[in-house]
């Protein structure tokens, strides 16, 4: 049975009600496999939404582009390029831009999914890569990024490494629909990285993400595999054992004695 791409609506509709799944997925290969595993929501690359071969794998994904606010600029240029996401079939996007930012393309009825406790973009204001909300202060300001975000007309917001109880209490508290990223079970959606999960990363790993299969395993045989072949390639070309002659095209006779009789003369 083909299943509904949720919408918002559907989604609201959820919150507090059961957990949903959400993947960070790169290329049309992780996407199709989200697809078929029953994933809910995917964060995708701006190119992949663009790409008119991503619905056809991931019909029903509820899928949200999104890049740093870096890298796209003011509000005016989230605004366009909101619209041409959400053109090319997005179902929400994701901006860690300012509050009126995010207001600006709420304002023009695009899905908006902010993000608060560590934001990898501002991490330099909460002290680097580390869990934020710890303390009764700073667990307030995230609560108050929570409002500020509500109030702006976001949708949802991606809530990252924030302790477990200050996030459930946030959530039983807000409008928005919390993608927990490390923030536990009280959320309403639980956000990993497919490079994590498939266990691509050979960096370091989060303690919120949980690797799955040992694909950097896979790929060091794969790559070993390929210098093994190109290796046989090399040596085959040298003995001149390669090419056969199953592997050429022959003329006919006749037509090679009258192309030789012309070609000399």
């Amino acid at each position: 049975m083909t299943r509904k791409r949720p919408t918002i609506a559907d989604l609201r509709a959820i919150k507090g009600k059961r957990q949903l799944t959400m993947l960070r997925v790169m290329n049309l290969d992780e996407a199709e496999a989200a697809e078929r595993a029953g994933v809910d929501i995917v964060s995708i690359p701006p190119t992949l939404i663009l790409d008119p071969r991503y619905r056809e794998v991931a019909p029903s994904l509820f899928s949200m582009p999104g890049e740093n606010f870096f890298e796209i600029g003011t509000a005016d240029d989230f605004v366009r390029w909101a619209f041409r996401m959400y053109k090319a079939g997005a179902d929400a996007v994701y901006c860690s831009a300012s509050y009126a930012t995010v207001k600006r393309m709420a304002d023009e009825a695009i899905p908006v999914i902010g993000h608060v406790g560590l934001i990898p973009s501002r991490a330099t204001w909460t002290g680097g890569f580390k869990a934020v909300g710890k303390t009764a202060d700073t667990a307030m300001q995230v609560f108050d990024a929570v409002k500020q975000l509500e109030a702006a007309g976001a949708f949802g917001a991606e809530i990252e490494v924030v302790p477990v109880e200050v996030a459930e209490a946030i959530s039983q508290r807000t409008s928005l629909f919390l993608l927990s990223m490390g923030a536990g079970t009280g959320c309403d959606a639980q956000y990993l990285f497919a490079e994590d999960v498939l266990g691509q990363n050979r960096g370091h790993m989060p303690r919120h993400s949980k690797v799955y299969r040992n694909f950097a395993a896979e790929y060091d045989r794969l790559q070993a595999e390929r210098v093994a072949a190109f290796s046989e390639f090399v040596a085959d070309v040298n003995s001149k054992a390669y090419p056969e002659d199953k592997h050429l095209v022959h003329m006919a006779p006749d037509e090679l004695a009258r192309f030789m009789e012309r070609i000399d003369a």
